[in-house]
């Protein structure tokens, strides 16, 4: 696939790629609203203070690690089109609840529920790869991404002028943020009877459960139950972090932490419902896959996106502090980290498509972030500012092209549980962040991208151990095993025996 395709919008599958890298920018412009309206929240509600928005920030990623694993069962079960719509439509509702709440629970409960549309990465993730042939997901996937993505930078420099401008007044930001809502409900119902879930009914292929991800051995039971039990027992530290601000009880924290306790152990057991039957019937050979190269994307999505998340919202800071920058100069400079996400990711994946090998791309861009990580670690006053940003950028090159790596490497795994495997992977870079953000209270900047340039390097240990290539990565189809002809037939017999 060439990158001149993306501007044949008549192709369906390059309008499918258009209307649903629109779709994420959309979420994500709602979901990143109110970082660049904090100041104007202050200055409008006597009553909130710098506290509560920084509650507000751990809150706007507290549900996105379990909504990112529920919708991508919803997606194996119910297909992408109608999950993207769904979420779009029903996340405008505490959007606009946040924007006029006039009471602290309101805007808690609110942003806490809102958090959860931080999980429609993976819907679009799905969708895109109903549409494209394995030859050229990767390109696709990090198109769909790199542009989707960049709806948070959009919202930090459209949203202010919107508030301020358009609107003024006290109330301005509330206004802002409730049209962004009110957008998004409108593309959901538009995106709704714009789409379908691939060029035909066959490309949807469902698993035999959705309420846990298939495996092939054993072991490979034993390696989900462990790479599992991170992906909730996260929340654990965002309970402490938000305790630890004075805003939670012991009490309500200790029934949070059992709660936690309470859902692992209802995932574990939805594990071995889902699978012991099956592996003691038996996994034929032709549909067996290696769940090690999910383990292994599992941590570069740690390590490149979590890492994303993280040196994102410390970056402008380093700057400003470390060259005596005003805060406006620090954070356009800062951006460019993000900037970088509009060609970097989709030639991650492009370069995924090219070489022949996924699996060397994977392993040299993971290589890269710990090289640009290392360098960063090395940056101080003394060092000229030209050289800080070209190595910023140059580390946010590997650091987003990775991340389009990861992508086009996960729907070639096992066609059936795309949703799965993307929803776990998009989780693992959430819970990423949430480590390295707890981290970072404890440790300077230089050793903070130390830290992160050593994220990286095991990440890498651990793709050059356990990722494998995956088969049919270039074919011209998707490869369909016994196991998918046999749901298909059961199906289409459920079809015709009704009435």
């Amino acid at each position: 696939m060439k990158v001149s395709a993306v501007f044949k919008y008549r192709n369906p599958e390059i309008r499918a790629l258009h209307l649903t890298w629109i779709a994420f920018f959309i979420t994500f412009y709602v979901w990143f609203n109110m970082a660049p309206l904090a100041s104007s929240m202050l200055k409008s509600v006597d009553w909130l203070t710098r506290d509560d928005i920084r509650l507000f920030a751990i809150l706007n990623v507290a549900l996105t690690i379990p909504a990112r694993i529920i919708i991508g069962m919803a997606l194996d079960r119910f297909g992408p089109r109608r999950v993207f719509s769904v979420l779009m439509v029903t996340m405008a509702i505490p959007a606009l609840a946040f924007a006029f709440g006039n009471t602290m629970t309101q805007l808690l409960i609110s942003r806490l529920v809102l958090s959860s549309i931080g999980a429609s990465f993976v819907v679009g993730i799905h969708m895109t790869a109903l549409w494209f042939k394995p030859k050229d997901i990767g390109f696709a996937e990090g198109f769909y991404a790199g542009w989707g993505n960049f709806g948070s930078a959009a919202a930090a420099m459209t949203l202010p002028t919107i508030a301020l401008t358009l609107f003024g007044g006290d109330d301005g930001w509330r206004y802002a943020i409730a049209i962004s809502a009110i957008v998004m409900a409108v593309y959901g119902v538009y995106y709704w009877f714009a789409i379908t879930d691939g060029p035909d009914a066959r490309a949807h292929r469902k698993p035999r459960k959705a309420a846990a991800m298939e495996v092939s051995t054993w072991g490979d039971m034993i390696k989900l139950i462990i790479w599992t039990i991170p992906l909730v027992g996260c929340l654990g530290i965002l309970v402490w972090r938000v305790q630890n601000m004075g805003y939670m009880s012991v009490t309500a924290a200790v029934i949070c932490y059992l709660v936690i306790v309470a859902v692992i152990i209802y995932q574990i057991v939805q594990i071995l419902r889902v699978n012991v039957p099956i592996l003691k019937k038996g996994v034929p050979e032709d549909d067996k896959y290696p769940f090690s190269s999910v383990a292994a994307l599992n941590s570069t999505y740690f390590a490149n996106f979590g890492a994303e998340l993280a040196v994102v919202s410390m970056l402008p800071m380093f700057f400003e502090e470390t060259w005596g920058l005003s805060a406006a100069a620090a954070g356009l400079i800062a951006a460019s980290f993000a900037f970088v996400n509009l060609v970097a990711r989709p030639m991650g994946g492009l370069v995924s498509d090219r070489m022949g090998n996924r699996r060397f791309v994977m392993l040299s861009y993971m290589f890269g972030i710990g090289i640009g990580f290392v360098l960063m670690g090395m940056l101080n006053s003394n060092w000229p500012l030209i050289i800080a940003i070209a190595i910023t950028i140059f580390t946010s090159f590997f650091v987003q092209g990775s991340e389009g790596a990861t992508f086009g490497i996960i729907p070639s795994i096992k066609r059936r549980i795309t949703g799965q495997i993307s929803g776990m992977a998009g989780a693992y870079g959430n819970v990423g962040a949430v480590v390295y953000l707890t981290i970072f209270t404890f440790v300077t900047p230089t050793q903070f991208f130390y830290i992160i340039a050593g994220g990286a390097f095991v990440s890498w240990l651990i793709c050059l151990i356990w990722l494998k290539e995956p088969e049919g990565a270039f074919d011209e189809e998707y490869y369909v095993s016994s196991v998918d002809r046999m749901i298909e037939e059961q199906e289409m017999a459920a079809a015709q025996a009704k009435p």
